[in-house]
Order: structure tokens, then sequence, then C-alpha cells
């Protein structure tokens, strides 16, 4: 309890102790005392005491401690609360969220300390925070705790983390505004020193955001401290630069050079004719399974099939994934867990699938692409696909641009060919699994121009009847 009834006795000297001196206090009619081995020490602690009195500060019955002085020895450093938020996020997020927030809190904690004097090495300290302190496991009870708990680090791993925590800020400290630019402009940094790109300087500020509301909940504060700070983040365009998606001539050159470079391109034509003709992500294509397809009959040439979307593999390190596996199972991106989305698929994609089925099968699960030994898909392997058929596709100047540089630029190719089409943006977005909102924000020059052809026809027809 907190109260204003202090009273002070003077020092009291008893000869013979290793610490004679004494002071004496009474908080809330509860006897406080400490010793100390010089008498100027308890004098400058007394003054201290009285100094905290006097600017009218309560003092804690239990402890005798003011206010001010209890709130700062329970608050916790910035390190320790980071790792509680690891700890509260952990069971309920999934795994490339994990490694997320373990890159920005890795960047992030380095920066939040008193001094940088006997700093460990910037590589072995992001190493022990981002592989050890944010990463976790599951100890002999069942029970998620930090790798350090479970695992022996290497002894310049312990010497980084045992100087960040003695050097670590408290919290209330870190929050301050100088202390909270210096963490934001970390953020906007690559390892290298250049500038991150927008989306993932966004994406590790979302982080430290959350990472101080939590502190908000833990009612160490009172309002969000970055509401606090006289700072802006940097301006985003997340439109996409169409001069680097191939068009439909390049998207299907380029799926043909994949499967000229024998046994596997034959094998992963199909998967890249996924990404292009039903614009899924990687993640969503290596999940596809036969009994998702809804094809129509063989004699129809010119029939659409269809494509159920339900489940969703993205890759990610083993250490971020409860069962320790490269990739995760879940849903679809943003959609409730037992989701599904429908996506037509034109004949010269179902031809692609039947031929594919009819030649390789498909896996124990019902998964139509899988690697060697039945496993995954893995993306170095189609990525060094995709890197040999632009070699083989594009000119030398073309090689030197990001044009078509990722297989997502078929996800890309897809959706925009859908609206040069005319297709509806909000079936486009309905397919391509986006929302309203982040389709204009990244396809907003193709809408742009749809929209200009359709005021150009309203434009005629006002006209005419005029």
């Amino acid at each position: 309890m907190l109260t204003y009834d202090v009273k002070f006795w003077d020092i009291r000297t008893r000869k013979g102790r290793p610490k004679p001196h004494m002071i004496r206090w009474v908080v809330g009619g509860r006897e406080h005392s400490k010793s100390f081995r010089l008498w100027e020490q308890a004098d400058g602690r007394r003054s201290e005491l009285l100094t905290a009195l006097r600017k009218r500060e309560q003092f804690d019955t239990e402890t005798g401690l003011p206010a001010g002085e209890l709130l700062a020895r329970n608050t916790p450093t910035w390190f320790e609360h980071a790792k509680a938020y690891v700890l509260m996020k952990w069971p309920d997020t999934s795994a490339k969220h994990r490694a997320s927030i373990a890159e920005a809190l890795a960047i992030v904690t380095p920066v939040l300390v008193d001094t940088t004097r006997g700093a460990p090495d910037p590589k072995v300290m992001r190493q022990a925070l981002y592989a050890w302190t944010f990463r976790l496991c599951k100890d002999d009870q069942g029970k998620w705790v930090g790798r350090l708990e479970v695992e022996d680090p290497p002894a310049d791993v312990v010497a980084a983390l045992s100087w960040l925590s003695k050097h670590s800020l408290v919290i209330t400290e870190a929050a301050k505004p100088d202390h909270l630019r210096a963490a934001l402009r970390a953020l906007a940094l690559k390892l290298n020193g250049d500038r991150a790109a927008e989306n993932t300087e966004k994406r590790k500020r979302m982080v430290l955001s959350s990472v101080l509301g939590y502190a908000v909940e833990r009612e160490i504060f009172m309002v969000h401290p970055m509401k606090r700070i006289n700072w802006s983040p940097p301006p985003t365009d997340d439109e996409i630069d169409f001069r680097y998606v191939p068009d439909p001539r390049l998207a299907g050159s380029l799926i043909q050079a994949v499967k000229d470079q024998g046994p596997r391109g034959e094998h992963l034509e199909t998967f890249f004719g996924c990404l292009y003709y039903a614009a899924t992500r990687p993640g969503e294509a290596v999940a596809v399974k036969e009994s998702d397809f809804i094809l129509p009959p063989e004699d129809d040439e010119k029939a659409w099939g269809e494509l159920l979307l339900e489940e969703s593999r993205p890759e990610v390190g083993s250490g971020w994934t409860d069962d320790g596996k490269s990739y995760e199972k879940r849903g679809l991106k943003r959609r409730a867990r037992r989701a599904t989305r429908s996506v037509p698929i034109p004949p010269v994609f179902v031809r692609m699938v039947r031929t594919h089925i009819r030649t390789y099968g498909v896996a124990p699960d019902g998964r139509i692409f899988r690697a060697a030994r039945g496993g995954r898909v893995r993306s170095t392997e189609y990525c060094e696909l995709w890197q040999t058929a632009r070699e083989i596709t594009l000119t030398p100047e073309e090689l030197k641009t990001p044009l078509a540089e990722v297989p997502y630029a078929l996800r890309h190719a897809g959706i925009s060919l859908w609206l040069k089409a005319r297709v509806e943006p909000a079936e486009v977005a309905r397919r391509a699994g986006h929302s309203i909102a982040v389709l204009y924000r990244f396809y907003a020059k193709i809408i742009r121009g749809i929209q200009q052809k359709a005021n150009e026809l309203i434009d005629q027809a006002l006209n005419d009847a005029s």
C-alpha cells in the first residue's frame, strides 16, 4: 500500500559491526532499516529518501521504498519484455510470423542499450537473438521455452547475451523518443547499411509497435509510446512495376523453357502453370491435390475446369514450426482455417493438369507436385529451374533487369491478365485471394486504365443521347 505517512530517524551507529551505520524510517506504522559500511553512504541514502518525500512521493509500506523507485525496480528491461512478448505470441502465431518477429527484435534490441562499450560483434549478437533468444522450443514437459533452456549455445552467444542483459535499457527509458527513433532507423536498414525494402521496413515496424502495445497491456504504459513521438513512416509505393511483369507470350515461353530442362522441368511445368493460369501463391501450389480439381469431360477441349484451394504450405525454417518441418501446413492466407477459394481454370491449364496426373500420378496424400522422395517441392529447386528458364528466354539486356525475376512474377502476370481482360476487380480479387483494397493498391495502374476506358464509354453514351 502507498502512503504519505513516513517518518525518519537519525543515523544510528553500532560499533563492532561490519556495516555499523544504520538508517531507519517508518512507513504507515511499519519500520524499515538499511545498514552501510560508511557513514557517508548511510547519509547519502537517507538524503535520497528524504528528497523523494519532499517531492511528495508516496512510499510503499511493504518495501519502504518511494513509489518511483519501486516502479523502476519492478519495471522490466527492454530485453526482458521482448522475451516475454515472444513467449506470449509464439503458441498462436504462424511459423513465418514467428521468424518475422525474431528478425525485427534481433535488429531493435541491440540498439536499446545504455552503452556500446564492450558490445559484442553485431553479427554474433544478431545470431544470438534471432537463433537462440527469440526462437522457442518445447521442453520435456511440452512447454514452450527459450531455445537456451533446451540446448547449449556456443560460448560467443552466451557472452553476447550476458552483455546485453547487463546493458539493456529499462523499457520506460527505451520507449523515450530518442531511443525509439534510433530503433526505427535501425529497422529501415539492411545488414550492409542499405535501405530495406518498403514492405520489409513496414513489417518490422509493425512488430515494434506490437511489442510496445503489449507493454500497454501489461500496464507498464498508459499510452502507446509511439503515439508520443514526432515521427512519420516513409511513404510507401506498393504498386507493382508492370515493366517487369511478363506478358502472356513471355509467360508461356518461360513455362516452356522450364519444361525443356529435362525430367524435373517436365514434372514442374504444371506447377509453374498453376502460378500463372490459376494465379496461386507458390505455397498454395505445392499443396494442391488431385481432389482439388474439378475437370470437365475430356472430349470437351474448350471447357473450363475449377481449382478449389484449401491449403497452403509456405516454406520456413524448421526452427520456427511446431513439428520441426521446413514448411508449415496452414489454411489460405488471411482466411478462416477451413475456408476454400474457387478459381476457374482455362482449357490450356486443364490439359496440363490432366497430362501431368496421367504421367506422374500423385503422392500418397494426393498432392500432384512432389520432390524426388515424395516430400514438398522446395523453393531452391523451382527457383533454380526458373533462373535457367530466364537465361534461355530473355535477351542479355533483359537479364540485367528485374523482368520475371522470381517465379512469383507469374502470379502477378496471371492477375494482370484477368484485369486487362476486363474481369470485374471484385471477381479478380476473389480468385486471387486478395481483398479489394489490396488489389487496388497493387494493381492500381491497370485498374485506372480500365476505369478510363469505362469513362470514355459512358461519355460516348451520354453524347449519343444528347
